[in-house]
């Protein structure tokens, strides 16, 4: 069973439609204990780190991702959801991430020329072949909405970079986590690509 955490930010329902496009059922839960007894887990998000982190603490969810995550399940971050999966986030002040990964999330400083949030359709550049990519082609183009983006410690973890104003991270991959900071449901073909991966990862 996948499990999408529903901690009241995200377009949920479209993760799920998507999963359920490339034949595989998800459900979305915001139950700590369906949570934890799921076979592999995915955190979406949309919306300001501190107010996610709360979220999550309050529904008591912080917990059964640790957990899903220190047991080898397969787990995916989507947008907010990478961005929660590391040490800081600096945005309206500086808050506690998950700390799951070392390093930062910090806004996007960028010559006047560039609008932010960066939204829209840009280009993957692969920089490690991860599970969950397999099939996509360099250049692929997928869908971004953000104004933060994720700055790792350890330069080993990234998958893949985007290049907005200069490259930023846009893609993670370290043993059992995958986490993207652009949106699989809503990146079309591409993106069903990687959900489809996600679903069949040997756990």
């Amino acid at each position: 069973m996948i499990a999408i955490i529903d901690y009241g930010m995200g377009n949920l329902r479209s993760v799920q439609k998507g999963f359920e496009k490339v034949g595989h059922a998800a459900v979305v839960t915001g139950d700590p204990a369906v949570a934890a007894g799921a076979d592999r887990v995915v955190l979406p998000g949309v919306g300001a780190f501190e107010d996610a982190i709360a979220e999550l603490r309050r529904k008591d969810l912080i917990r059964p991702i640790r957990e899903a995550i220190d047991s080898g399940k397969p787990f995916l971050g989507i947008c907010l959801g990478l961005q929660l999966l590391f040490e800081k986030g600096y945005e309206n002040g500086v808050h506690t991430g998950l700390g799951v990964l070392k390093g930062d999330v910090v806004r996007f400083e960028l010559p006047e020329e560039y609008s932010i949030p960066h939204m829209g359709w840009n280009q993957l550049q692969i920089r490690r072949p991860a599970p969950h990519l397999k099939g996509l082609a360099g250049g692929a183009y997928v869908y971004f909405v953000h104004s933060y983006y994720v700055a790792p410690q350890d330069a080993e973890v990234i998958a893949t970079e985007t290049d907005y104003g200069g490259e930023f991270c846009s893609s993670i991959w370290r043993g059992n986590v995958f986490a993207t900071q652009f949106h699989p449901e809503k990146s079309q073909a591409e993106g069903l690509k990687i959900l489809k991966n996600f679903a069949e990862l040997t756990a």
